[in-house]
């Protein structure tokens, strides 16, 4: 039986009715009519629950879904996701500083800092807290310093905790052998095509023809599934994000944010209207901020010039300030500095999220990845080992903090050779003509889209 992932109306109906308590709707009347007509709870963790409903059920759940769409939000004002009005919400909006690009080896430092934090990340995606600190602590790998491994860790706690099952035959110490591909490295790729088909004035629209052209419906997830199927379906964007996809505010738009930033450097502002346009195919409000932050983020990074403190507080710049997102971020902000051990600034992040929020949507993960920046004072190693280390979504949020921290160590020079070395330059992908590239090529090329004007 083939139950596909992320896009089965009674799962979609689950996470909906959760995402409407989030976002200022009252959903409980509708909540109590489908669990009356006997209809589940989302999966937990998986994207699709493991048996099919009857035709009733299904349809109940359209239905209810569309009804879910027209509920008004109590948010909309201070959570809009036009830019125009996030602009006039935002009163320090960035303007752009005097900057040359980053040279090609601080690009290629940044490419290479993803792909570690990534790789770092894959193993223990989709495990809960408990089991990665008690897979580390197995091979004497806690606080994390490298790469995850399966040589020593007792077989009962494998059991009770095991690997991603599609990610250790490749993530694992004694298995890396070059950048296996991941999500997280594939939407890079394809904003790096999407620059240098269409430059920086690109619109949605040629981000969903890319797509359609370059990108296979098999390798999405989440938001990104819906809106392809949304595309393939007839709708455009922006109604592709909003259309039966309560995974808009979740993080897929955040892992596309790099380019956006690496091109601008120097110019947050301009990064996150790039970056806006790129995430408005499949997300809204707080999906579409988290990806203006990082973008942000990055373009003040790609400086050399900004410290890590700098740069998280420039990326605030661009999100409405009574947004959940901004509330998210100062919080992290506050635990990062209040507290020594990081384990207890992760504790007090789930204790808030993870009763509420899925484990891939983007505000908890957002505020973990500015908490790691934050406490490790933008050291590599240190930023990209407490981002995984904080759970949820591992491999995203390793990668941007590698992305980040990466860009303020300046070039591969400055990252540790035990993290590096695996990678072998070459990166596994199934976009475009990129598989098995070298990370040097590919800041080669971004610099040229850096460059133009």
């Amino acid at each position: 039986m083939l139950r596909l992932t992320w896009v089965q109306p009674e799962d979609l109906l689950g996470h909906e009715l959760r995402q409407a308590a989030q976002d200022g709707r009252a959903p409980s009347a509708i909540a109590a009519r489908w669990r009356a007509a006997g209809g589940a709870e989302a999966p937990d963790r998986a994207g699709a629950s493991a048996q099919s409903p009857t035709r009733y059920l299904r349809l109940l759940a359209e239905d209810l879904l569309d009804e879910l769409a027209d509920l008004p939000s109590q948010l909309a004002g201070q959570e809009p996701t036009d830019l125009v009005r996030i602009k006039a919400l935002c009163p320090n909006w960035p303007a752009p500083q005097a900057a040359s690009s980053p040279r090609p080896v601080t690009l290629q430092a940044a490419w290479l800092g993803r792909a570690v934090g990534c790789l770092l990340g894959k193993p223990v995606e989709k495990l809960p807290l408990d089991g990665i600190r008690e897979l580390a602590r197995a091979t004497g790998n806690w606080p994390l310093t490298t790469y995850f491994t399966a040589r020593g860790v007792p077989a009962d706690l494998l059991a009770a905790h095991p690997w991603n099952r599609r990610s250790a035959p490749t993530s694992l110490a004694e298995n890396i052998d070059g950048m296996p591909e991941d999500d997280d490295l594939n939407y890079p790729l394809l904003n790096l095509l999407l620059l240098q088909r269409h430059g920086k004035d690109f619109t949605t629209t040629d981000v969903a023809r890319l797509w359609l052209d370059e990108l296979p419906a098999g390798r999405t997830f989440t938001a990104e599934r819906v809106a392809y199927r949304n595309l393939l379906s007839g709708l455009e964007p922006p109604r592709t994000a909003r259309h039966r996809n309560p995974f808009r505010e979740w993080i897929g738009a955040l892992i596309r944010a790099d380019l956006h930033g690496w091109t601008n450097p120097g110019n947050p502002g301009a990064a996150a209207e790039q970056a806006h346009r790129d995430a408005t195919l499949t997300h809204t409000a707080n999906g579409v901020y988290a990806a203006m932050f990082t973008a942000a983020v990055i373009a003040t990074a790609s400086t050399g010039t900004d410290d890590i403190h700098t740069c998280l507080r420039t990326g605030l710049t661009v999100v409405p300030p009574d947004s959940r997102l901004a509330k998210a971020i100062h919080h992290a902000l506050e635990l990062a500095r209040k507290h020594r051990d990081f384990d207890t600034v992760v504790d007090e992040l789930h204790a808030i999220y993870s009763p509420t929020h899925h484990w891939v949507h983007a505000i908890p993960n957002t505020a973990l990845i500015t908490a790691a920046l934050t406490h490790a004072d933008g050291d590599f190693t240190g930023s990209i080992c407490r981002a995984v280390s904080g759970g949820w979504d591992t491999d995203s949020n390793g990668a941007t903090a590698g992305s980040v921290s990466a860009l303020l160590a300046g070039g591969p020079a400055a990252l540790p050779d035990r993290w590096t070395a695996p990678l072998k330059n070459r990166l596994a992908t199934s976009v475009g003509d990129f598989n098995g590239i070298g990370f040097d090529t590919l800041a080669r090329l971004t610099h040229q889209e850096t460059a133009r004007p």
